[in-house]
């Protein structure tokens, strides 16, 4: 697994809801694509995705499978990523979330204590879907939780969910 993550300041009056529900079909069933979080808040589009495989990653990026729409329509953002530790399935998952979050930290201790936070987490009844994924250059830790109601989360960011697309939601581990 693969996380990543664009963001990007809207111009004002940006329609962000059009564009999601006109082009957010395309990646429905984008292969190698675990799941694709549409996401805002205030005037900012930050989309977030895991990926079961890096091949369909490098195809949306540059292979002409997606990314070319936001370069044509806001220039080439900076994209951030995360080797993937884990994702795990939440008791809401059949469910469609309307939330998400983002948690940033520091990579210390080791990897226990990490998995079994997102094991908790993931136990929670309004939760759709949690991962946990590292960026080794830095040490740092990213957790992505999708959540059906209200997060009853401590996170750094909190994002409404426009769409989610799951194509290979169950190839994620």
């Amino acid at each position: 697994m693969y996380a990543m993550q664009y963001e990007i300041d809207l111009p004002a009056g940006y329609d962000i809801e059009h564009r999601v529900a006109t082009r957010g079909h395309r990646t429905d069933a984008f292969p190698g694509l675990g799941l694709k979080a549409y996401l805002v808040r205030d005037n900012h589009y930050a989309p977030f995705y895991l990926w079961a495989d890096t091949a369909g990653m490098s195809r949306f990026l540059w292979g002409g499978g997606g990314f070319d729409g936001i370069i044509q329509d806001f220039g080439r953002p900076p994209v951030h990523h995360w080797a993937g530790a884990r994702c795990l399935p939440g008791p809401a998952r059949a469910t469609v979330p309307v939330f998400a979050t983002k948690r940033v930290g520091q990579f210390s201790d080791g990897i226990d204590r990490e998995l079994a936070e997102l094991a908790q987490l993931s136990q929670s009844p309004a939760v759709h879907t949690t991962a946990l994924a590292i960026d080794p250059q830095r040490w740092e830790t990213v957790r992505f939780t999708l959540w059906t109601t209200t997060p009853d989360e401590d996170s750094d960011v909190q994002y409404r969910v426009l769409h989610l697309s799951r194509p290979n939601i169950d190839l994620l581990s």
